[in-house]
């Protein structure tokens, strides 16, 4: 396997902490995407999308969603569970996960995206000459304080984003919390549930990675 990474975007980290937590070794080759190393060759051939994290098997299969890169791994490397262990929990997990991807991280790379000048013709992930529109990083700053509000009621009910227990939704939630704060908006007294979480995740050693 060979692992396609990029050690200042937010969506591969998630990945590394992954596989930080499960303590697993993968070759790593890193893509630039500040110079759109993605949106060239030799990268589109190997994932026609310009998406990363992107896995390669080695039967040349390319994985390039984060829930499912991770998915394989946790199929193949059970242990420290981070999906899930029944029905129930998987499905749980499934869930949180994908709702701090589209409430949370989606709303980070609007702002994000459709603000920074070095994005402005690449508005959507894995496009080029998509022009950035300011108004949709208004938007993106509304979507991550209803965000945050929205992380600090549940966290008022669990110790983690999706139940007891530590799990990929925390990792993406901790990625999503860390990418909002490049725009400048951040968990504040107001979210004393939030923080607690965050200095828990955030201190556990895979967080660095």
């Amino acid at each position: 396997m060979k692992f396609y990474d990029c050690t200042i975007a937010p969506s591969p980290r998630r990945v590394r902490i992954f596989l930080a937590e499960k303590g697993i070794k993968i070759d790593t080759v890193q893509v630039d995407l500040l110079t759109a190393e993605n949106l060239k060759p030799p990268y589109l051939g190997i994932n026609p999308r310009g998406l990363v994290p992107s896995l390669v098997l080695d039967d040349g299969t390319c994985i390039d969603e984060t829930l499912a890169i991770c998915q394989y791994l946790e199929a193949l490397h059970p242990e420290k569970p981070l999906l899930g262990t029944d029905a129930k929990s998987r499905a749980v997990i499934a869930s949180r996960t994908l709702a701090m991807e589209w409430d949370g991280f989606l709303r980070a790379a609007e702002a994000f995206r459709n603000s920074n000048p070095g994005f402005a013709e690449r508005g959507i992930p894995g496009l080029a000459g998509v022009p950035a529109i300011p108004a949709l990083a208004e938007r993106g700053l509304s979507g991550l304080r209803g965000f945050l509000n929205g992380l600090e009621v549940t966290l008022g009910k669990n110790e983690y984003i999706a139940g007891a227990t530590f799990s990929l939704a925390d990792i993406t939630a901790l990625c999503v919390v860390d990418f909002a704060g490049w725009s400048n908006v951040k968990p504040t007294d107001s979210h004393p549930n939030v923080q607690r979480w965050y200095r828990s995740v955030s201190s556990r050693p895979s967080a660095a990675a």
